[in-house]
């Protein structure tokens, strides 16, 4: 039988746990003097809010009738960030190795743990009903049995009821109307409605959680985070009371981002490592970390919303602020982590690079991008 070895060509540099090799832009075509210019630009117009996290979140999110901090928060620092090109670290400002709160970020990796539960057959498809895996009643009733794991992941699941004391009508409601309507609202059909919602970002962590057994913090650690070389100084929590039996063991239900807490707190650094598997297709150092197929479905445009993928945002020019901001003059193939406050991991393929940034003063981010590809 004749056999055929595939050879895997290394074109990027993966940095080992610990170390990160620099080099200048210069050494990479890139104008240091532009770059400086477009670092300068971020640090000039960074998110000057108050630095205690619980005052933004509760002043942020205060057209909720119900809103309340449920998990960890933590006093945040000053913009900082890097720029990574063809895997070495060319640029970066302030404490990069900082843990911070990351606000909707976790929700990209809540998408990746997703896509490890696939990739192991713990999931046998993404196009399946949560209703098969999930036995007890967060799945009850003729809509919410339809919903599946796609539908979660777009964010347009429609998923009726409550979690951990948050009705899902109380999140990012229409403030045009009362509370009774609200309330009222008719169940709209699995699939057919993107809606941002984090309670139900949080039934999916919580479903993870049953088809796992054993807590995601846990499994991203293992499946993607050690294997990258991250840090241990990264954190994942849920909410004080989102405490589930599993196999006779309490574990906590993590949340997708810290609008009531909670999250992932984590450093630039290791974001930076995290977008790096992404740009490389989940390949770290010659090893599959996550497949290829999972990670272009999760950058790929779902159908109720062009702008957005498994938990990713995209760059498209059928999204609705592709026209209002710089995003139109940059390439339409960049995607990124994004959360509350300014806090960005952004993968730019055409150029082989990913930028992280923290604190990133409101839509400075996309003219931030447009100078690095300026500065070539």
């Amino acid at each position: 039988m004749l056999s055929i070895n595939i050879i895997y060509t290394q074109t990027n540099y993966f940095p080992e746990k610990g170390e990160w090799e620099t080099k200048s832009p210069s050494e990479l075509g890139y104008d240091e003097d532009k770059i400086n210019d477009a670092i300068n630009y971020v640090i000039k117009n960074q998110n000057n809010g108050d630095k205690d996290l619980r005052v933004e979140i509760l002043k942020g999110f205060s057209a909720e009738p119900y809103h309340s901090i449920k998990g960890p928060t933590k006093k945040r620092g000053n913009t900082n960030g890097l720029i990574i090109k063809d895997g070495y670290i060319i640029a970066s400002w302030g404490d990069t190795s900082r843990v911070d709160m990351t606000f909707s970020v976790t929700k990209s990796y809540l998408s990746a743990t997703t896509g490890i539960a696939v990739d192991n057959d713990l999931i046998n498809s993404e196009k399946d009903f949560v209703s098969e895996y999930i036995w007890d009643k967060t799945y009850d009733g003729n809509k919410n049995s339809r919903i599946t794991w796609e539908h979660l992941l777009n964010q347009s699941s429609g998923w009726k009821g409550s979690l951990w004391g948050i009705n899902d009508w109380e999140d990012r409601p229409d403030i045009s109307k009362t509370i009774d309507d609200w309330r009222s609202e008719p169940q709209k059909e699995p699939g057919t409605y993107y809606k941002y919602n984090d309670v139900r970002v949080n039934v999916l962590a919580y479903s993870l959680l049953h088809v796992f057994r054993e807590s995601l913090p846990k499994v991203l650690k293992k499946s993607i985070m050690d294997p990258i070389g991250a840090s241990d100084t990264w954190r994942w929590y849920g909410y004080e009371n989102s405490w589930v039996n599993v196999d006779g063991l309490m574990i906590q239900s993590v949340s997708g981002g810290g609008h009531n807490g909670g999250g992932i707190f984590i450093s630039s650094e290791d974001h930076a490592r995290f977008g790096l598997l992404y740009l490389n297709k989940g390949m770290w150092n010659g090893q599959r970390i996550i497949s290829k197929e999972w990670i272009e479905k999760s950058i790929t445009p779902s159908k109720t919303n062009p702008e957005y993928g498994y938990m990713w945002w995209i760059n498209s020019e059928k999204g609705e602020d592709y026209e209002t901001t710089d995003w139109k003059n940059v390439p339409t193939n960049i995607f990124y982590g994004s959360g509350f406050g300014g806090n960005k991991v952004i993968i730019i393929p055409d150029e082989n690079m990913v930028v992280v940034g923290r604190w990133f003063g409101s839509q400075t981010e996309s003219t931030f991008i447009r100078m690095i590809l300026d500065s070539k």
